[in-house]
């Protein structure tokens, strides 16, 4: 099995038409084609979202029987499927069912020969499936047949492609996630690291396919520490899902601009951070004064440096949230940010305890 690419990412949500708002009015994307029980979808509506090469469905159930309402009961809204672009999805839903994989959905097709698009889903973790995804023309349509194209491509945007996807899991289960990518989707384990954020711990493996293009940073919690944001999360989201999607820029600075301008709440960082990064890190490529001013992160591995940058969570139970990232070489995932994020706080706290206290 060879997986290309992240085909699209499909959201469940109890509002569709407000989602999907959000989405293009924050982040730029563009609506660019709708389905329902007109269209030929059963117990549903989704709205069809684009940037670049960001794909994003949002669906809403309209069946309480739908899959997607039981989604949205258990988690609240969030991300339900990740579709694998792949050479052929009726070959590659076989041997993830031959591998050990449980089917969800038996491959589909539709429209035209010659412009067919195939569908087929396993289960991934926890509610999260994975649908492969195969067209017979690059330029064919999503879904012919099914949802209903304005047009428009959503060829313009600061937001380029879906860099990674983090994905907490409760405590025991990382190891054995690891290994179900490994020996059903063939995936790489590419890094694995220990995080310790004062009295917090948690682990974390990064898998990714032989192409490179689709990576999940996989989150489990060490029990025997403090709870931390990892234990929360599972508590909150009712089981393994995932924490955040982190969306490529090239122009970190030029994204978190639009995007606050647009109404995006980004998490703040505390002057003590940026006073001690040209001692961490060195000169970076970005002048300090303005990753301070836009409260961007910034960190270098053997490769080159990564910049990034969180959103705050307006998920109702703070679960889902949403991370920009500039890559200049870098192909690591920020960790000493947390640590030097989490001792510039301690150092700040510190700084303002009263004398003698």
């Amino acid at each position: 099995m060879k997986i290309d690419s992240i085909d699209h990412i499909e959201l469940y949500v109890e509002d569709a038409e407000g989602t999907a708002g959000r989405l293009c009015d924050s982040f730029g994307f563009a609506v660019a084609g709708r389905g329902g029980p007109d269209t030929g979808l059963h117990g549903c509506r989704t709205i069809l979202l684009r940037q670049r090469e960001i794909t994003l469905l949002v669906t809403e159930a309209l069946d309480p029987a739908h899959r997607a309402a039981e989604y949205v009961r258990r988690h609240g809204d969030g991300v339900a499927v990740i579709g694998l672009a792949v050479d052929d999805a009726r070959a590659a839903f076989a041997a993830a069912l031959e591998r050990g994989a449980e089917p969800v959905s038996p491959p589909e097709e539709s429209g035209p020969e010659g412009a067919r698009v195939t569908f087929a889903s396993v289960t991934g973790f926890g509610d999260v499936e994975h649908r492969f995804a195969s067209r017979e023309a690059s330029d064919a349509p999503f879904a012919p047949g099914v949802i209903d194209e304005t047009g428009d491509t959503g060829a313009t945007g600061l937001l380029q492609s879906v860099d990674h996807i983090a994905v907490c899991v409760p405590a025991g289960e990382l190891a054995g996630l690891v290994r179900r990518y490994q020996q059903v989707f063939g995936f790489d384990q590419i890094f694995e690291e220990r995080i310790v954020v004062g009295s917090q711990a948690m682990d974390s493996k990064v898998v990714q396919s032989s192409s490179g293009k689709v990576t999940f940073t996989i989150l489990e919690p060490d029990t025997t520490r403090a709870p931390g944001q990892i234990d929360e999360f599972v508590a909150d989201h009712d089981g393994a899902g995932v924490q955040h999607l982190a969306f490529l820029t090239a122009d970190i600075a030029a994204a978190v601009r639009d995007c606050t301008a647009r109404g995006v709440r980004f998490l703040t960082t505390p002057d003590a951070y940026y006073d001690a990064l040209p001692g961490r890190l060195g000169s970076a490529d970005l002048p300090v004064d303005t990753l301070r001013e836009f409260n961007i992160l910034a960190d270098r591995d053997s490769f080159g440096e990564m910049l990034q940058i969180f959103t705050e969570s307006t998920h109702p139970r703070r679960t889902l949230f949403w991370e920009l990232i500039e890559r200049r070489g870098a192909q690591t995932f920020g960790s000493n940010n947390i640590k030097a994020l989490y001792e510039a706080v301690e150092r700040r706290r510190a700084a303002d305890q009263p004398a003698g206290s």
